[in-house]
């Protein structure tokens, strides 16, 4: 009969080489772990576009968190994932304005130093960033290192004030109204972009019509 001392290393050593066959496979096709992330947050609940089908680039949109004075907005948030990753963090820009001491108010862009003291290779991922990362930056925003200054020294010194700034950017940029708005002007672009494209194309058929 075999001891339970055997039968703990049996176990023990099974687990390690699981473990090490999972960490080998993390890392050693950083493309792979890529379309990993990206097929993980797709299927997902969240809504997902792809910008011109890559894996590399795309939005999603985000709700602010509940109990905070962002939970009744809405963002569009872009996502660039390097070709580095998962070793090098993503880029993540808010596309509709937001009020925040770590978030530029003009470009969107959130704080790298912000996203590279909680990224980590091993444990975060795509669906990580708008389940943990972001929620936990609109609830606990850093205003000792800031992209807005003006926001990091209202939070400061008027927090009362700093909240209702930020309830007024929410009803103003982040409302589903607002969402809706910004939907329609981008689906006018385009079709203004396609027709200009048309005619474009039609002057050129033109012209090479006269010139034969």
């Amino acid at each position: 009969m075999r001891s339970r001392g055997y039968q703990l290393i049996v176990h023990v050593g099974l687990l390690s080489g699981w473990y090490s066959d999972y960490v080998l496979d993390l890392f050693s096709s950083p493309k792979r772990r890529m379309e990993t992330d990206v097929m993980k947050l797709l299927m997902s609940d969240y809504e997902v576009t792809l910008v011109n089908g890559s894996m590399q680039e795309f939005y999603v949109r985000f709700k602010g968190p509940d109990e905070t004075p962002f939970q009744s907005g809405i963002w569009k948030v872009r996502v660039e994932l390097p070709d580095q990753y998962p070793y090098k963090s993503p880029s993540i820009g808010f596309m509709n304005r937001i009020f925040h001491p770590n978030i530029d108010e003009l470009s969107g862009s959130v704080c790298l130093d912000v996203i590279n003291q909680t990224w980590s290779p091993m444990f975060a991922d795509m669906i990580n960033i708008f389940e943990v990362f972001l929620p936990q930056l609109l609830r606990y925003p850093n205003p000792t290192d800031p992209l807005n200054g003006e926001a990091a020294a209202l939070l400061m010194r008027e927090p009362k004030a700093y909240e209702n700034r930020v309830k007024d950017y929410v009803n103003k940029y982040a409302s589903a109204d607002a969402m809706e708005e910004d939907k329609d002007e981008s689906s006018d672009d385009e079709e203004m972009s396609s027709v200009g494209s048309a005619a474009y194309d039609s002057d050129e058929e033109l012209a090479g019509a006269m010139e034969v």
